[in-house]
């Protein structure tokens, strides 16, 4: 670390990890932790909403939400998502991580209850009022990305930065496990009081009148753990980075991080005009470009590709759970059998397969570090998901096996590029656009998400074995060129923010070039 960094900034680096930062750690969990359960309940009931409310009498069918209207149901929260994560990146950077901080709750809390409680006199204003409260949750989800990344790292110390921003991350597995047990447990219950028939025995008394209360008790519940954390949001001070190199306040940003950490800070203002002149260049400039422009393309393109896959699998579960026999056809269960069987199924895959990878990044990303991590992690992704296109029809009579190869590419796309595309983000670039770039390179991650919803959710929607073969083949391609372009990424590992970000005095700006020079065959060398 260069001594010509100011004397808050080298105490933060290597202070020794302690209480606040754990609390730290749980508060901006807890945000991603409601982030992962709002996105991702509405496909737990999402085929209950087509049930309840799209059933037709004259053709005899279960009811079943039409294309679009379950890729806008399913999408909207991530375009909503998108637009959040770049407004308040961009607010993150001008106004302060904490001021806008608590924002992201508030939303959260008011368009998950506003979500259960859609209301209407048709299908068309429910679905509609649906939609456009999912729309802001996702608005308020989007913050929750750049803010709670650009916090966890600017509080963290160097040897450890890795893992906590990853801990923060590992919570969005337990969201997701969430999402399924709730439903599970809400639909048994639900199950073990209002009794029905399969469908195919008796098409009015199959979808139970109550189950109307279960999807919108799943929904509104994501407002929970949203309250729990605001207060706890409101009591954590800016952090010593931005206080010091935006705002220009030395002593305030010792004063702060003395009050919650237990270390020995000096005020010290005399380098800071000069550290601050050093890097007084913007986003749209040369200069940026020249440091860390082939860094945000690779966090950009690698976030992109990897969402796509991610959210492909995420949403498509519960079509492709029926069409390889792991849940049973709408046809042969009443509504809320269907809901309980799916988030059986998707509550394994997330604690057996989802879950543990998260936590795996944790335990190694300070030894393997986030470039090894994110390669082989694509690697295996499109390992499993080719061989899963190309035996597809063998794997039907070997249900087991497609599910135990559909569990390992979650595993890996959280012991891999899920986890580090977080990550990297929050290290790579200076302090006075962490948060925007971060932003932009989650957004990035939407847009693919997005492509997953719309169109790979759309072309396998009817379950058709072709079309999901041809999709999972397109997805393992997708993962192969997230490998390539993880080639514009630097290891992070060991090194202070501002020594990666080239903040330290210019001792380190021209890093970024020489990493461009590299051969592509030394930087193979970092991942064998």
């Amino acid at each position: 670390m260069s001594s010509s960094n100011l004397a808050v900034l080298n105490a933060l680096d290597n202070a020794r990890i302690q209480l606040y930062h754990v609390t730290a750690i749980i508060i901006a969990g807890m945000g991603f932790f409601t982030d992962a359960y709002d996105l991702f309940c509405i496909t737990t009931v999402s085929k209950l909403l087509g049930r309840l409310y799209y059933y037709d009498p004259i053709t005899g069918n279960p009811g079943k939400l039409p294309t679009n209207v379950n890729n806008v149901v399913t999408g909207v929260a991530l375009v909503g998502t998108l637009s959040g994560q770049l407004v308040f990146g961009w607010a993150g950077d001008k106004l302060g991580r904490k001021k806008v901080y608590g924002v992201t709750l508030i939303i959260m809390v008011i368009c998950a209850i506003g979500s259960g409680i859609s209301f209407g006199s048709s299908t068309k204003s429910v679905i509609g009022t649906l939609c456009f409260f999912r729309f802001w949750l996702g608005f308020g989800i989007g913050g929750d990305y750049p803010l709670s990344a650009t916090i966890m790292s600017e509080y963290a110390n160097k040897k450890t930065r890795g893992k906590f921003i990853a801990a923060v991350f590992a919570m969005q597995g337990v969201g997701i496990i969430f999402a399924g047990l709730v439903s599970m447990i809400l639909s048994k219950i639900f199950l073990s009081r209002y009794h029905a028939v399969p469908f195919s025995k008796d098409p009015i008394l199959s979808t139970q009148p109550q189950a109307d209360f279960l999807w919108r008790i799943v929904l509104m519940l994501g407002a929970l753990p949203a309250m729990l954390t605001f207060y706890w949001r409101m009591k954590m001070p800016e952090t010593g980075r931005y206080t010091a190199l935006i705002e220009g306040n030395a002593k305030k940003a010792a004063v702060d991080m003395g009050r919650v950490l237990d270390i020995d800070i000096q005020e010290e203002s005399d380098k800071l005009s000069e550290i601050r002149a050093s890097n007084n260049y913007k986003l749209l400039s040369w200069e940026f470009f020249d440091r860390h422009g082939y860094h945000l393309i690779g966090t950009m393109s690698t976030w992109f590709l990897l969402d796509i896959a991610f959210y492909s699998q995420n949403l498509t579960q519960k079509d492709i759970f029926p069409a390889m026999g792991l849940t049973k056809q709408a046809v042969d269960v009443s509504a809320l059998e269907e809901v309980y069987e799916t988030s059986c199924a998707m509550f394994i895959v997330a604690l057996l397969g989802t879950f543990p990878g998260y936590w795996f990044t944790v335990l190694f990303i300070e030894s393997l570090g986030r470039f090894f991590i994110q390669v082989m992690g694509f690697i295996m992704m499109s390992s499993f998901m080719l061989l899963m296109g190309v035996f597809y029809d063998g794997l039907k009579e070997h249900k087991w096996l497609f599910a135990l190869l559909y569990g390992l590419t979650f595993f890996f796309a959280n012991f891999g590029p899920n986890s580090t595309t977080f990550v990297l983000p929050a290290e790579l670039f200076p302090t006075r656009l962490r948060s925007t770039c971060h932003a932009l390179s989650a957004a990035a991650g939407k847009a693919g998400a997005m492509i997953g919803a719309f169109v790979v959710q759309t072309y396998t929607l009817d379950g058709d074995v072709t079309k999901i073969k041809r999709a999972l083949l397109a997805l393992s391609f997708t993962n192969i060129l997230g490998a390539c372009f993880t080639f514009f990424l630097s290891e992070t590992k060991g090194k202070s923010l501002e020594e990666i970000s080239g903040e330290d005095g210019g001792q380190n700006r021209t890093r970024t070039a020489a990493r461009r020079s590299a051969s592509w065959h030394d930087q193979l060398r970092e991942v064998i």
